[in-house]
């Protein structure tokens, strides 16, 4: 099969998507095997705010910008690793309301709600969220933490069942959730959100910026995926919607969990004509601009946080490395 103008992949994986730890069903649905790895298991403590201790193996960054490209590597992050606590520091046996994360090398991981420890010595400063560190870890660390978040996300906002309205209690080692009333199970909730590199097909790429955001900060285009709807006909929509224009030559690129509070970003590109006349959203979409490959690798070169343009030029600042969106980016601006 021959090549598409402007077709490529990404160079490497979003940093959320990158996860070590087996998935391990049948270990949900059974007591006695989790009762077992308990003395052995380590537990992943998420507070409220998201927030969980992170040990720097190397120092951070200075002022620590989130997710320098430069520094990052895809396997081993920049340096930093989860604090989890051993299992049976935590109680004799897996409490009701923790998580099963799954396992790597024989070791199960757990996941529940808590905060520092000041009486066994936690520090209250290494604790971080994961907005914050997710593109520094490694790739155990991101996956557990991003499964941890989105798991117990979904627990504080599922206390009640949806059919009868009655209080619900956890099941299945955290991965359903059972009513008292009427023994209804439910499931965590997981919204599919589209997130489309519009491009050219040549060497122009289009950003568009948020009217909350500063000024200069530009992303690609995203919007949820309506039900019923399939994934290629909401990227037309919310292109169509939010810019005005028409796409063709959808392809999918790679998709990572965003538990904000319970996403799955899925990630396009495709193709529209930059001559098609650009017609922002009102209230959505406060500007939209079509940009340089040269740019896009140039704002790259200047970090996250860049915030000075040079002399007669445009200041163009890009998302953070923790969003696919940045993955997306750095592959388009990867080619030629």
């Amino acid at each position: 099969m021959t090549k598409a103008a402007g077709d490529f992949k990404l160079v490497q994986p979003p940093v959320l998507s990158r996860s070590t730890v087996a998935r391990d069903e049948p270990l949900r649905l059974d007591v006695e095997r989790q009762k077992a790895g308990w003395p052995n298991a380590r537990v992943v403590v998420v507070d409220e705010k998201g927030r969980t201790p992170v040990e720097w193996t190397t120092p951070p960054p200075s002022a620590f910008r989130e997710g320098d490209a430069a520094a990052w590597d895809a396997a081993t992050g920049t340096g930093a690793r989860l604090k989890t606590r051993a299992a049976r520091d935590v109680a004799d046996a897996p409490p009701a309301d923790a998580v099963v994360l799954g396992e790597e090398d024989g070791v199960a991981y757990w996941a529940m709600r808590g905060g520092p420890d000041l009486v066994a010595g936690d520090d209250p400063s290494e604790w971080t969220d994961l907005r914050a560190v997710g593109a520094e870890l490694d790739a155990l660390g991101a996956g557990l933490l991003t499964g941890a978040v989105a798991v117990l996300n979904w627990h504080d906002a599922a206390r009640f069942c949806s059919r009868d309205g009655s209080p619900t209690v956890p099941h299945n080692a955290g991965w359903a959730r059972r009513c008292t009333a009427e023994q209804h199970e439910e499931y965590p909730r997981t919204d599919p959100a589209i997130i489309c590199l519009v491009h050219d097909g040549a060497d122009q790429v289009l950003l568009a910026r948020q009217p909350v955001w500063p000024q200069g900060r530009y992303s690609v285009l995203a919007g949820f995926v309506e039900a019923g709807e399939s994934l290629e006909a909401c990227v037309v929509r919310e292109v169509g919607e939010e810019v005005g224009l028409d796409v063709t030559d959808i392809r999918y690129l790679g998709s990572q969990g965003w538990p904000f509070p319970r996403s799955l970003m899925v990630g396009f590109h495709a193709l529209a004509d930059p001559s098609q006349p650009l017609r922002p959203a009102d209230g959505e979409i406060e500007e939209a601009i079509w940009v340089t490959r040269a740019e896009v690798r140039e704002a790259m070169e200047k970090g996250d946080w860049a915030a000075q343009p040079e002399p007669g030029q445009r200041l163009v600042l890009l998302p953070g490395s923790i969003s696919i969106a940045r993955s997306m980016l750095e592959s388009w601006a990867a080619q030629g």
